[in-house]
């Protein structure tokens, strides 16, 4: 049975050459993002609740939920990859987190932004994550 497994989506990157923002160029596309970012949280919520319902349900019942449950599945991908095209990358589905490629003093770093937040107030390196952010006012962007 196909359903969200993990709040960490495994197709959130993409292959393509990263877009790298600057702090305020990601700020910009705050509000289109936002938009998105609250339609996946909510569809995923949804999504895990259907997928709960199937295994409770009677074998009449799983079609038409299994139906339902794939639609929502579809969306989320088209959610995803409308973030793609802006070019940030969806890091939770549960939380709303996205990270924008940009620099610090020469090298990529994740500009990071949470569903609820106002800006981009954090960023951290690479390999670091959620745990890792830093405030932004110690980011040196080089353009």
């Amino acid at each position: 049975m196909r359903g969200p497994q993990s709040a960490s989506p495994e197709y959130a990157s993409s292959p393509r050459a990263k877009r790298r923002f600057t702090v305020a160029e990601a700020n910009r596309a705050l509000p289109l993002v936002s938009r998105v970012v609250a339609d996946i949280v909510h569809t995923h919520t949804q999504a895990i609740f259907v997928q709960s319902q199937i295994g409770r349900a009677t074998s009449k019942e799983q079609p038409a939920l299994q139906n339902q449950l794939d639609k929502m599945l579809e969306r989320l991908e088209d959610f995803v990859d409308e973030l793609t095209e802006i070019g940030c990358d969806l890091k939770d589905y549960t939380l709303g987190l996205i990270d924008f490629t940009g620099t610090h003093m020469g090298r990529d770093v994740c500009l990071c932004w949470k569903l609820g937040e106002d800006k981009i107030d954090h960023w951290h390196e690479m390999d670091e994550g959620f745990p890792g952010r830093r405030p932004i006012h110690s980011l040196q962007e080089a353009r």
